[in-house]
């Protein structure tokens, strides 16, 4: 029977390739999916909901997208959205309508929804809203777009799928009015016409069913048939609830391992890891933010790179770039290639500075705290680089950056010991470097 040689063929050769952010989100991520989805097979979602915010520029249009993935472009791939997603249905469908006017064509053949995903109500978005008022100054600066209480539905298992939307809707509608009734006991102020959001749910059934499938087995079926898988992360490394800044993070595994419990794949399946940084550091919200500048140079990066959320249309908080995080989620994630966004924003600074430790008590830290507190009082070390002070929104090639360009990234990847694959110098999907 064991003669030291398997007769069990295990090893997986063709590996799916995941792209993470690899901060506190908003790197750039959706562009960078556009790009690799190019030579996609199927292209998926794996966790997070609508409060994800992905900005696509194709041929000077705009796209947006929340559930979507940002793959949903490439008519030649499917678009899945996976078990460890919460969906909003009236906000797909309406993002669906948005980008239609858009130019999206042929989505109705081309994305797939797990039956498996489970469900955000409008009164979810309700109490996401009431539960921040609860906090008065301690809020946490959500999207209020129902995620947490969703994923809290989730966990304490009266959550409702889309499986259950698709079966018997007596039991469904049953279901709806305990997951109703127990928040109302909760927040007596909120108000649900129980009724007319049953009807609306009925007609959603019926919108949503040529959509759904049974994931696992689709997408085991895709790698073993030797398709090409891109999974598109959420959010960012920074805004995992396990090892984000807490609790100022979202509600669901943004890192490598949200992954696996967000598809069904195992980590065998899991090959190339992308982490997409943006040139400098940007956070949306309240928690801890080490390299922020609460100064003119900070207000110079959030208006040259225009950061503002797509998701909550807020500023966003700017600062250099931060190695000990990088290098934390690098840890966490296992990157194997790097993509630079952004790198063109910072064309008309004299000097450039870069965070690469932090201090306590005078001496450098040899880990990254797990506390926001702890992260709160670090003092930074930073080494300052001379600017390229020229435009570089026109290179397409590695060698035609400026010197200093090209000395800040190979001193990123040096810090961090992960190659650069590529540089974004743009906003559209051609100003993407590859570096070869």
């Amino acid at each position: 029977m064991s003669d030291g040689k398997s007769k069990f063929k295990n090893d997986i050769k063709n590996k799916v390739t995941v792209v993470l952010g690899a901060q506190w989100g908003d790197e750039g991520k959706g562009k960078v999916v556009d790009m690799l989805a190019a030579d996609a097979n199927v292209v998926c979602r794996c966790q997070g909901g609508n409060n994800a915010g992905h900005t696509v520029v194709v041929g000077g249009k705009e796209y947006d997208f929340h559930l979507l993935p940002s793959g949903i472009i490439n008519s030649a791939c499917k678009s899945l959205i996976g078990n460890g997603v919460v969906i909003h249905l009236p906000g797909l469908f309406e993002e669906l309508e948005k980008n239609v006017k858009n130019g999206l064509t042929g989505w109705e053949k081309r994305l797939l929804i797990s039956d498996r995903a489970h469900l955000v109500f409008d009164f979810h978005q309700q109490v996401d809203g009431l539960q921040e008022l609860e906090k008065g100054k301690k809020s946490l600066g959500t999207t209020k777009k129902g995620i947490g209480p969703a994923y809290s539905s989730k966990a304490t298992r009266n959550g409702i799928r889309i499986a259950d939307l698709l079966g018997d809707f007596a039991t469904f509608s049953e279901k709806f009015e305990g997951l109703v009734a127990m928040y109302q006991r909760m927040f007596p102020a909120l108000e649900v016409d129980v009724k007319q959001e049953l009807e609306k749910y009925k007609l959603y059934a019926e919108r949503v069913r040529p959509l759904v499938i049974e994931t696992v087995s689709f997408l085991h079926s895709a790698v073993h048939s030797g398709n090409s898988v891109l999974v598109e992360g959420a959010n960012a490394a920074m805004l995992d609830i396990d090892f984000g800044t807490y609790p100022y993070v979202t509600s669901s595994n943004c890192s490598i391992g949200g992954v696996c419990t967000g598809l069904g794949l195992p980590p065998s399946m899991i090959g190339e890891v992308v982490g997409v940084v943006k040139a400098y550091t940007t956070r949306v919200g309240d928690g801890p933010f080490p390299t922020e500048l609460s100064d003119e140079t900070g207000d110079r990066l959030q208006a040259i790179g225009q950061e503002v959320g797509v998701t909550t249309k807020r500023k966003r908080r700017c600062g250099w770039l931060d190695i000990p995080l990088l290098k934390y989620t690098a840890m966490v994630n296992g990157y194997t290639r790097l993509c630079i966004t952004k790198l063109d924003i910072l064309d008309n600074f004299k000097e450039i500075k870069i965070c690469i430790a932090y201090k306590k008590n005078g001496g450098k830290m040899s880990y990254f705290p797990s506390s926001a507190e702890e992260l709160g009082k670090v003092e930074v070390e930073y080494t300052t680089l001379p600017g390229w002070e020229t435009s570089i929104e026109d290179v397409r090639k590695y060698n035609d950056l400026p010197k200093n360009a090209k000395a800040y990234i190979e001193l990123i990847e040096e810090l961090l010991q992960v190659p650069v694959k590529w540089i974004g110098v743009g906003k559209g999907r051609e100003s993407i470097i590859t570096v070869e």
